[in-house]
């Protein structure tokens, strides 16, 4: 599959910060091009660009390009092309800065997954543990599209048919992982 990203970015791309991949540049700087990254990676036969070319691509800056792919989406963080990097770059960590930055921008193509993610953890954070139905309600409402829960439905009374989705009212939670995702947040990485 084929981007033509940098001819004609979405308006949302056109927005990033100029300096968005500048961290990430930094991490892969000493980049070779040797493509053990993508000899490694056991995604890259489901990826639009190899994890090689997504380097080149970080290096020159096609920011456009970069977050139209759905490549660094698709590391499963596995570790494989950390390991094996002849430079000792921490590829894993790159991928997990586009994904951050993808979210932190709200990029249309990221964001389902995005605040998927983020509902989850706000529903381990507050009950220490996933409450389903509170989890899959919070991230229905902030999806704003009236048509989603029903994609989910069949799968929703399966999980209730088999008692794995109980039906419980939101709650504030006890917060008992609050101090521990704190911790997490403060620290600097």
């Amino acid at each position: 599959m084929s981007h033509d990203a940098t001819e004609h970015p979405s308006p949302a791309l056109q927005k990033l910060p100029e300096d968005a991949l500048a961290p990430v540049q930094e991490m892969v700087r000493a980049c070779i091009q040797c493509g053990t990254c993508t000899a490694s990676c056991p995604n890259a036969f489901a990826m639009d660009h190899t994890p090689r070319k997504l380097w080149r691509m970080v290096l020159m800056g096609q920011s456009a390009a970069i977050f139209q792919s759905r490549t660094f989406y698709l590391c499963s963080t596995c570790y494989f092309c950390t390991l094996r990097c002849p430079r000792g770059l921490p590829l894993t960590e790159a991928m997990d800065a586009l994904k951050a930055t993808a979210g932190r921008e709200n990029l249309k193509p990221y964001r389902r997954s995005s605040r998927f993610y983020k509902q989850f953890l706000n529903s381990v954070r507050r009950h220490g543990r996933v409450r389903e139905v509170e989890f899959m309600t919070h991230y229905f409402m902030e999806m704003k599209d009236p048509r989603l829960p029903f994609s989910y439905a069949s799968l929703g009374l399966k999980l209730m048919g088999k008692g794995k989705a109980a039906l419980q009212l939101p709650s504030k939670g006890e917060g008992k992982l609050e101090g521990l995702f704190q911790a997490v947040e403060d620290q600097k990485f």
